[in-house]
């Protein structure tokens, strides 16, 4: 006995060669389901396909219940389709619902565990696999449904969306300095969700809409050409060179005369300092940082002679906060 799982992330209908061998080869092919997707394929294929009759119930003999995990049962038995297997010898497949047999493979367990039965070999058949990142069609169809019902979703701009960004951003780099694996992969869902509901609202755009699929193919296309070493012909020994790559081909692409153009002034001050200092020092260029009077200098130079020493500020000034933090709540103790 065979059963076949597929998965609903593969078109149905795209199965490995094992599992359409086996469909064909088999004395008796079952589903417990009619609607499932995979029935049109198969029966085109020519093979023919048992499903129950509307409201036909299995038996009551143990290893009775074979159905999904709702709707009516129906009329297919774990003692029936042994029964089967042992009569003639031949292999009987069943075409799992998405979520797998549970009462089918249960009371294939009761019989076998009973010491009683003699059984037939009991082999799981994966007939479509689920490619890495499969999980982000889940997200995709989840959104897609959330905007169309969901009466907040279902208004929402970007522009309402820009401070749920920054926020979550930032949570994610809270997680990651914090060293917090469980909240690193949560935040690392939430700025993902951000992406996807921004896509999904450009999508309903009526002047100039686009797609999840076309956000992913844009970056693919922008990483392969900016990685020549990997996908090229070039070479890169050193992650200096692959950034001095990346640089001027990003310079070419965006049509920039100056390296500060495309860093954004709207970041954090000690970050936007350091970035500045980091493109002029990538450019070859020898700048003096400016004087003048004020904490705002001081703090320019600070963030300057960071970045030279491969010290990001804003991430050193908040390690530096958090010390601080615990040093006031020392403080806040010791006062009762």
């Amino acid at each position: 006995m065979v059963l076949l799982t597929t998965s609903h992330r593969v078109a149905p209908g795209l199965l490995s060669w094992p599992a359409w061998q086996t469909l064909r080869e088999a004395g008796r092919v079952v589903c417990a389901d009619e609607g499932h997707p995979l029935l049109p394929y198969v029966r085109e294929a020519g093979v023919e396909v048992e499903v129950p009759e509307p409201g036909t119930e299995p038996g009551t003999e143990p290893g009775g219940e074979f159905s999904p995990a709702s709707g009516p049962a129906p009329g297919f038995s774990a003692r029936e389709l042994v029964d089967a297997c042992m009569a003639d010898g031949g292999t009987v497949v069943v075409i799992a619902a998405a979520e797998g047999e549970p009462r089918l493979t249960d009371g294939l367990a009761r019989l076998a565990g009973s010491g009683r039965e003699e059984m037939p070999e009991l082999e799981l058949l994966p007939g479509s696999y689920d490619l890495p990142g499969a999980r982000l069609l889940d997200l995709v169809q989840v959104m897609d449904r959330i905007r169309a019902d969901c009466p907040w979703s279902g208004v929402r701009t970007s522009e309402d969306l820009v401070k749920y960004g920054i926020e979550e951003a930032y949570e994610l780099v809270e997680a990651i300095e914090a060293g917090d694996r469980e909240a690193l992969r949560e935040e690392l869902g939430d700025v993902l969700l951000q992406v996807v509901f921004h896509a999904r609202i450009a999508q309903d755009d009526p002047e100039e809409p686009f797609s999840i699929d076309d956000v992913a193919g844009t970056i693919v296309e922008k990483l392969i050409h900016r990685h020549p070493h990997v996908f090229g012909d070039e070479s890169a020994e050193s992650p200096e060179e692959v950034k001095a790559h990346w640089l001027r081909t990003k310079a070419v692409e965006k049509g920039r005369t100056s390296v500060t153009e495309g860093v954004p002034l709207g970041q954090p001050a000690l970050a936007l300092a350091a970035k500045l200092a980091g493109r002029a020092r990538s450019g070859g260029l020898d700048v003096t940082v400016p004087a003048g009077a004020g904490t705002g200098y001081e703090l320019l130079a600070l963030a300057v002679r960071a970045e030279e020493d491969g010290i990001d500020p804003e991430t050193a000034l908040r390690a530096a906060a958090r010390t601080y933090r615990d040093t006031i709540r020392a403080a806040e103790k010791q006062a009762g």
